[in-house]
């Protein structure tokens, strides 16, 4: 499975992020931030370049919502290949973090209720109005106790009434993941949804490593 590392190959965590494509400016860019906010340097960031964004990061078929192009449903396909074969070219015990942004964000949690192979998740602005998935929530287990959300504060405010929902949506996963007793943190950030995307996400990967330390 295609993938680029950033960091000391030998670290005891390891942080996987599905991407729509790899920019290695952008990445060495959210490295040093996850270091920055951290405080930490004992990991490496693995990002997994995805080769079509809305089939396979999406749990099931679901019709468009921007434009013409529908979901698929090649999120199992790529989760048994991130267990499959990425997680096993890594030698000695380590701990795996799954976290990303925006659709990749919402594959994170997803991910987290297939597998138990995650300690924790990064879903930073997830798009979890996707057709179905509350519903998912409410009828399934989470598989890790430890989880990250978050959302920009305009994102609600969006003139799609399917992207609207994102507000209410987060807000009722955030009620979900204490009810069930996981440790789970909602951080509000500023501006909508296309702004701050390395950020947001180095944000919520540093959260996780220091719940590790905590």
């Amino acid at each position: 499975m295609t993938h680029f590392d950033y960091g000391n190959p030998d670290a005891p965590v390891v942080l996987l992020e599905p991407q729509g494509g790899h920019d290695p400016v952008s990445e060495q860019k959210e490295y040093e931030l996850i270091r920055e906010f951290s405080g930490r340097e004992d990991f490496l960031l693995v990002t997994v370049p995805v080769d079509s964004w809305n089939r396979d990061l999406s749990p099931w078929n679901a019709p468009p919502v921007f434009g013409k192009e529908p979901f698929g449903d090649g999120a199992k396909e790529t989760l048994r290949r991130i267990e499959e074969e990425l997680i096993p070219a890594f030698s000695g015990d380590r701990i795996f973090l799954l976290g990303g942004y925006s659709l990749a964000g919402l594959f994170a949690l997803w991910a987290a209720y297939e597998s138990g192979r995650f300690s924790g998740v990064a879903a930073c602005s997830p798009s979890v109005w996707f057709p179905g998935f509350m519903d998912f929530q409410e009828n399934h287990e989470i598989r890790t106790d430890t989880v990250y959300l978050s959302l920009g504060d305009r994102e609600e405010k969006a003139k799609n009434r399917v992207f609207a929902a994102v507000g209410d949506c987060i807000r009722e996963s955030d009620r979900l993941m204490r009810k069930r007793g996981v440790n789970c943190l909602l951080e509000w950030n500023q501006g909508n949804h296309f702004v701050d995307g390395e950020i947001r996400t180095a944000k919520g990967f540093a959260w996780l490593l220091r719940q590790l330390s905590g």
